[in-house]
């Protein structure tokens, strides 16, 4: 099928470099991945993927702790903070990040 229409669109810069970093590794351009995201649409009739909010582990998932589960985590968290066992979160989420 012939390509003749123009999509316009405006997204994160950051998420843009980011995903075509990716794409770039398996040698798709960007033009083709949303062509593809598309003809996925077209096919299924809908969004081709789960669309819903992740779902924290169960360690830090409140909605499963009791009461004293949760008193104990934040009591562990406070203890860690008097003991210095902490990080700067900026750092820590940079470095998360790095090392993808």
């Amino acid at each position: 099928m012939e390509k003749t229409a123009t999509l316009n669109l405006r997204v994160n810069p950051t998420l843009k470099t980011d995903a075509e970093t990716i794409l770039s590794r398996l040698g798709i351009p960007m033009s083709t991945a949303v062509d593809m995201f598309l003809n996925q649409v077209v096919l299924v009739g809908g969004i081709p993927f789960s669309v819903t909010l992740p779902k924290p582990p169960a360690e830090i998932d409140i909605s499963q702790m009791s009461e004293a589960q949760f008193h104990a985590k934040l009591q562990g968290g406070y203890e860690d903070y008097k003991s210095g066992r902490t990080q700067n979160a900026k750092e820590a989420f940079s470095k998360s990040k790095e090392e993808r």
